[in-house]
This record gives structure tokens, sequence and C-alpha cells, in this order.
């Protein structure tokens, strides 16, 4: 009997699932990187006003990491009841409690305004969106990957990664208009709540498209084959505890994979409007327009890296975004320094193009690890676990090391050092590249190309 993994995708069905993943997941990041944003350019000012400019950031990127502490436990719910009753459900619920979440955020009296009550309510707020995209990202790229075969995974399973620089793309978009009509009163005033605000439109419409596409055939193959072992009496686990008993080596393996690309990400994006507004007392137009450029380059590449994944593997190509990082660290830097536009976005867009090749591949890598009915619980787990330790503590401890070092160079051996783990991590690492998703344990199709291990 052929498996749901192995008939051949309907191309139609992948696009409609792969444009509703898509808008979906560029609507929630939208949500959390305007959040990131705002922290740098706007939050340090209204929600912490007593305090200079780096320590008064450096609080408001705390508030922004409370999201990271809530997204593994994002993870395990959503995670639980993924696996439990469905992709499709689970992600228009993530959706509407993002919307809602950050739509309240342009809602929100000031510390002139409540005083203490101000950042204790923005907390709330972000605490609701961490936990949200704790589940959005596992579900996304599940029930993408779960719907085609194994040649173009990596291909049409990176589109939803792309939905995170077509979220930051938007929201830097948004915050850079702004900047450029608005006088820097006027946008500390009321024009920074316009973007929040845009998020209730954007819910509606994500919601519509989201809605109409259909549940993951290779979930509900798994589900029919549970049901039937429940009328034999045979009770599966809860599939959090199956995952930490069966599957803790790959939990590993997904949080080391995403280590170096979460820091790097977050660095090159949120870190870098800190260093060019406060280090180099520049516009935060500069900031915001090299982001602009490196993003928009970053959206269309991602897929170009998922889809080399489906012809040479998902490790090297990740290698070569993690080796790659490791060196342009020092080089982003050191042009950042010239204080030239063209040159300052130049070194945005090849940072980015480096995290592009450990990203796009890893929609892919990390669904391929897991059994289908532990699949959403464990890649959930992998990805945030490594979002609360990477990418919450990065723009924290970049904002620390150049607070106190007064220069990048520790803070481009941080970076470096984070790539590196990923690239240790994905060397040791089983290529998945083949691997039957209704089958449990590594299984190869019949059609797939898989090339050699990069190492013996």
């Amino acid at each position: 009997m052929t498996s749901v993994s192995s008939a051949p995708p309907n191309p139609g069905g992948i696009r409609r699932i792969v444009a509703a993943s898509l808008v979906g997941t560029t609507i929630e990041w939208y949500d959390f990187f305007l959040y990131g944003s705002a922290a740098a350019l706007v939050f340090n000012t209204l929600f912490f006003p007593d305090s200079d400019p780096l320590v008064g950031t450096l609080l408001s990127f705390l508030t922004y990491a409370v999201g990271f502490a809530a997204r593994p436990l994002g993870g395990v719910v959503f995670g639980h009841y993924g696996d439990k009753i469905g992709r499709k459900k689970l992600l228009v619920i993530s959706l509407m409690m993002m919307g809602g979440a950050t739509f309240a955020m342009g809602l929100l009296p000031t510390h002139a305004t409540i005083g203490v009550g101000a950042p204790i309510l923005l907390t709330l707020l972000r605490l609701i969106q961490g936990f949200a995209l704790g589940g959005e990202w596992g579900g996304a790229v599940l029930i993408v990957s779960e719907h085609g075969g194994a040649k173009q995974r990596g291909f049409w399973a990176s589109w939803p990664q792309a939905g995170a620089p077509g979220g930051n793309l938007l929201a830097t978009g948004v915050l850079a208009l702004l900047a450029a009509v608005q006088s820097d009163a006027a946008f500390l005033a009321w024009g920074w709540r316009i973007p929040f605000l845009l998020s209730g439109v954007l819910v509606v419409i994500g919601l519509w498209i989201r809605i109409s596409v259909s549940e993951s055939p290779v979930f509900l193959e798994a589900q029919a084959k549970a049901a039937a072992r429940a009328e034999q009496g045979v009770k599966d686990e809860a599939p959090v505890v199956e995952v930490f008993r069966r599957s803790w080596r790959e939990v590993l393996t997904a949080i080391g994979t995403r280590f170096g690309e979460n820091i790097s990400y977050y660095v090159l994006t949120a870190f870098l409007l800190v260093y060019v507004t406060v280090h180099l007392e520049l516009p935060k137009s500069t900031a915001l327009n090299a982001v602009l450029i490196g993003s928009a380059v970053h959206f269309v590449t991602i897929p170009l890296w998922g889809a080399l994944s489906d012809r040479i593997g998902r490790r090297p190509v990740t290698l070569i975004g993690a080796v790659g990082m490791a060196v342009w660290a020092f080089a982003f830097f050191a042009l950042l320094d010239t204080e030239s536009f063209p040159v300052m976005a130049l070194s945005v867009t090849v940072g980015l193009l480096f995290h592009g090749a450990m990203y796009g591949p890893q929609a892919a890598f990390i669904s391929e690890m897991f059994d289908t009915k532990v699949r959403y619980s464990g890649a959930s787990m992998g990805s945030q676990l490594a979002s609360i330790i990477g990418g919450a503590l990065a723009p924290i401890i970049a904002v620390e090391l150049l607070k106190d070092y007064g220069n990048s160079t520790p803070v481009a051996l941080y970076l470096a050092g984070a790539a590196l783990v990923t690239a240790v991590t994905v060397w040791i690492a089983k290529e998945t590249l083949g691997r039957d998703l209704a089958k449990d344990g590594v299984s190869v199709e019949s059609d797939a190309k898989v090339p050699a291990p990069v190492n013996g």
C-alpha cells in the first residue's frame, strides 16, 4: 500500500496550503517583529522614560525576551493538541491570539498616563504573543511538509519560513514609512500605534485564508491508526511524554540546529537598530531601510535555499549558512562602522543570505526528525527551546556587551560562536532528506535523491 507521503503531491493543493501558511506566518511574524523594532525605537522612551538610552533599551528588550519565555509553553500546549486534534485548528487559534494581543498593544496607555501599570500591561500582552507564536511555527511548517512528497519538501516547506522576513519586511516597511512622513515627536506621540492597530485588519485576512485549507493527510492517517489502536484497548502516551522518552536526541538536535540561526537573526535585525541609532548615532531611518532591503532579498532567497536542500541535502546547505555566518560576523560590524548606507545595506543583506541558508532547509529538516504522532510536539519544543536560550537573550547580551566594552568585537565573537554551535550540531546530525513522513523512523522514499553523508 502506498503511503500518503509517498503519493505524488497535488500541485494546486500544495500551493493553496503554502499560500495559507505563508500569509498566516507573515502576519504572526509581523506582529512579533513589530514589537522588536518598537522595543529598540519607541518603548524605551514611552514605557521606561527614567533610564539612560542604553539602559532603557535594555529594559525594553527584557520585555521583548518575555515573549520568548512563553514560546516553549506555547509549543508544548499547541504541540500536544496539534498532535491530538489536528494542525489546522491550532493554527487558527494561534493567529487569533497573536493578532488580538498586538492590536491591544496599539491601545495601551504609556508610562506618562498610568505609570508602572504601562510596562506591566505591555509585558502581559507580550506573553500572549510569545505563547501564540510558540504554537504557530510547528503547525505552519508541518501542514505544508505533510501535504506533499519528499522530492520538493525542502522547497515547499521553506515558504512558511519566508514568513519571518516577510513579516519583518512588512513591520519594518510600515515603521520606515511612518518615520519618513512623521516628525519624531508625532511618531512618539501617536504614530507608533498605527502598525499595531493595523494587525487587526491583517488577522481578519489571515483567518479567511487559513480557514479554507484542508487538514494534513499524514495527520489524518495517523489519527485513524490511533483510533484503531484505541478500539483494541491500546492507549497512546501523551505526545509530550513520548517526545521526551523516545525523541530527546532529536529535540537536542533541533535546538542546536536553530541556535546559531536564531541568535544571528536577532542580532542582524533587532540589535542592529540599537547599534546604528545609539552607538553610531545615525537616523533610525538608516537602520530601518537597511533591514528593509536585506529582508526583501532574504524573503526571495529562503525558498531557493530550501530547493537546494532537496538536491544536495539539508545538512550541507545548513553548514554553508552556519560557517558563512561565523566568518561574516566580523565583516558585518566593520561594514556598519563605515556609516555608508549602501555598504551598511550590503552588510545586512549578506548576513541575511547566510541566515537564509540555515533557515530555508530547517522546516523540512526538523519535520523529518520526528514521527507523525509526536511531530508537532517535538518540532515545536525543539524550535522554541532554542528560541528562549538563543533569540530571547541575543539582543540583551549584545546590548550588554556593547555597553560594557564600547565596541562591536565582543558581539561579533558572540555571533560567530553561536553559528559554530549550529555547524557542529549539523555536522554530527543524520541526514533526513527523502524521509517518508507517514512512516515511523527515518525511511527513504524511492523517488528521492539522497546525497552521500558529509562526514563518515
